[in-house]
């Protein structure tokens, strides 16, 4: 069994990509550049790869968890001695089947014929409800996107939502703003071309393309942005089954529901009402053949990515070449090997445990979280600036605080799916369906606390604000995150941020919305209220000061969240480090010349290393609610309140760091 904590031990292509000091410029003065401090000789060397649009420590592990499931998917691949619905067979069949191209060449468009056939002939009204219930079965949002999650005011038991949608383009921005004015004549152009791959002219393909862009243009003027998106409240708006008729009947929801296999319920909750209410309006107002233009676009669009080589290539032109500065396509076998991920991955993900995940590094893993959970703690109790009333409800909150680390106790059962080796996009939709009616069938039962939302070998972690749980997969508890070979200064400084950025959340502008059961409540004081949002606005005005090109800078009010998270991260993680040092002073050494403090913010500037190219850069900007890598690794960094202790200036600023900070 390999042991990724071994880096001699990885084979071709699986480097671990750990904390190193060879990745610093030492020529730099850390006060005045910490960020290329850091990582600046990594910079320099490790330019975006022509098949990525970013290149980050992240990426350097997904890549090395790339190679191992390919290691896994391929002896898979191979054994045809397990049985069909076994979870290795049906991983096996699924990568021979997107590894296929001679059948997928083969096949040409003949396996979504039989969608864009029925969709023919389609009229508005019920016939638009099974339709569109039949798109979602095979993994194609049309108008809105539809999916169970536990009922954020009555998080024990699973509710349907529906959220605003339909748009092909990165974000809302893309189809308004004058600065996107040639990103939508080069997306005219590739709806143009697309349907001419489908066999029409190119005169009737130019007008059809129109159609779809008046179309999504209409959506996007109806959709909230997406730092309007960040307000719970407003996203959540009970309306009664008995409503649903009434008020659209040419969406034909209730049509849509029964399609969907969406159990009897009260009511569903929909994220944005008004944007439903265009939506009734523009179907009211459009032609049906129109209508069926446009879906027959969702579907050619939707399944592009996995179909013959000329419309797969026309894809890949504009949304990854055009869109995102991307130079050329990935392997085949990754781009195989994230769709199995995404569709199957805990099947893929219970053999990834088994082979690559050593029990201790879970072990070592749930020490550090009650090491940062205990500082969290005793943070709540000492904060001055809120009340009792609201710190006794944060505290039972905090008290209620699950965590769950590596990979799911039970693996989800996918033997019900038909996978074939020879039928890739037909596994992507039978795959798909399975997902879909998973969650329609769960409506209005109890919530399963167990699921994760993200498969083992994903490089990330999430807070889960109605389950009021911390997650960590078993992807991320690798180096350059957590390496059990190096001192604590540097995994603290790692994955320690990680840990605390993660318990943060649960109190950032969104999380603290949330009560000790998962319930969207006002739980705050009007003072502590008002208390929140004046640290929150200082945060707000720190990121909008960055600039990352001339004309744009970091959106503070979109990526709030994430940079009060990453404040809470570092903050917590130092006092944890510090506490961990002064109980077992023997470890506090230095190490390559440099002070546990010096090594704690240098390794976690060193897990925001990255470079991205200015397409995606810009794409970025405009709809991740995360700030730029540089600034992740840079500010909740430089204004801790130990940075000028481990980094001494060399000389007397004129002004004082500003110190902004919420927990």
């Amino acid at each position: 069994m390999l042991n990724f904590q071994d880096p001699s031990n990885t084979g071709e292509g699986a480097r671990v990509p750990k904390f190193s000091t060879d990745y610093m410029d030492v020529s730099i003065d850390p006060q005045e550049d910490f960020y290329r401090y850091c990582v600046g000789k990594w910079l320099d060397e490790n330019p975006v790869p022509k098949d990525k649009t970013l290149w980050a420590a992240f990426n350097e592990l997904n890549e090395r968890n790339l190679v191992l499931l390919r290691r896994i998917l391929e002896d898979c691949s191979s054994d045809t001695s397990a049985n069909r619905s076994s979870a290795r067979r049906l991983i096996g069949d699924f990568y021979k089947s997107a590894m296929d191209t001679e059948r997928i060449e083969e096949l040409g468009f003949k396996p979504i014929d039989p969608i864009l056939h029925s969709s023919k002939e389609l009229r508005r009204g019920a016939e638009l409800g099974d339709f569109l219930a039949l798109l979602r079965k095979n993994g194609i949002n049309a108008f809105f996107i539809a999916y169970s999650a536990a009922d954020k005011k009555n998080s024990r038991e699973y509710a349907f939502y529906l959220d605003q949608g339909g748009l092909s383009l990165p974000d809302r921005d893309y189809y308004l703003s004058d600065s996107f004015s040639s990103v939508r004549e080069a997306y005219r152009i590739h709806i143009t071309r697309s349907f001419q791959l489908l066999g029409e002219s190119e005169e009737t393909a130019k007008h059809l393309a129109g159609i779809v862009l008046r179309v999504e243009t209409e959506l996007a003027k109806a959709s909230r942005s997406r730092t309007d998106l960040r307000d719970e409240t407003r996203n959540y708006n009970r309306i009664s089954i008995s409503q649903l008729s009434s008020k659209f009947s040419f969406l034909a929801l209730p049509e849509f529901l029964k399609g969907s296999s969406v159990p009897e319920v009260e009511f569903i909750v929909v994220g944005q009402p008004e944007f439903f209410d265009r939506l009734e309006v523009l179907l009211s107002e459009e032609s049906d053949e129109n209508l069926r233009v446009f879906l027959q676009w969702k579907v050619i669009h939707g399944c592009a990515p996995h179909m013959h080589s000329s419309l797969e290539n026309e894809d890949f032109d504009f949304f990854h070449r055009k869109l995102l500065g991307q130079v050329e396509p990935e392997p085949r076998w990754k781009r195989a090997t994230r769709m199995i991920d995404e569709l199957l991955g805990e099947a893929l993900g219970s053999v990834y445990v088994e082979r690559y995940f050593p029990p201790e590094a879970k072990t070592r893993a749930a020490l550090m979280i009650d090491d940062l959970r205990e500082v969290f703690r005793d943070r709540l109790l000492n904060l001055p600036w809120i009340t009792e009333a609201t710190k006794t409800q944060a505290l039972a909150k905090f008290a209620h605080f699950r965590v769950k680390i590596g990979y799911p106790e039970i693996f989800r059962d996918y033997s019900s799916i038909k996978i074939q080796s020879d039928d890739y996009l037909g596994n992507i939709f039978r795959s798909s369906k399975f997902e879909a009616l998973r969650h329609s069938r769960r409506v209005g039962q109890e919530v399963d606390w167990s699921e994760w939302l993200m498969t083992p070998p994903t490089v990330d972690a999430y807070f889960h604000p109605m389950e009021n749980t911390i997650n960590f997969p078993a992807g991320i508890l690798q180096p350059p995150f957590f390496d059990m070979t190096l001192d604590d200064a540097v995994n603290y400084g790692a994955i320690g941020a990680v840990i605390g950025h993660e318990i943060t959340h649960g109190y950032d502008d969104q999380g603290r919305r949330f009560d000790s059961e998962g319930n969207l409540r006002d739980w705050w004081t009007k003072e502590d209220e008002e208390g929140f949002e004046k640290k929150a606005s200082a945060v707000v005005e720190l990121y909008d000061s960055q600039f990352p090109f001339p004309d744009v800078h970091v959106n503070g009010k979109l990526t709030l969240g994430e940079n009060i998270a990453d404040f809470g991260g570092v903050s917590l993680a130092y006092e944890a480090l510090e506490r961990h040092l002064e109980k077992e002073p023997t470890r506090r050494q230095i190490i390559d010349g440099l002070t546990p403090e010096q090594r704690f913010f240098i390794a976690y500037a060193q897990i925001w290393r990255a470079n991205v190219r200015d397409e995606e850069a810009r794409r970025l900007l405009t709809i991740d609610p995360h700030s730029p890598m540089r600034y992740r690794g840079l500010l909740p960094a430089i204004n801790h309140s130990g940075f000028d202790l481990a980094f001494p200036p060399k000389k007397v600023r004129d002004n004082q760091r500003p110190r902004v900070a919420v927990w």
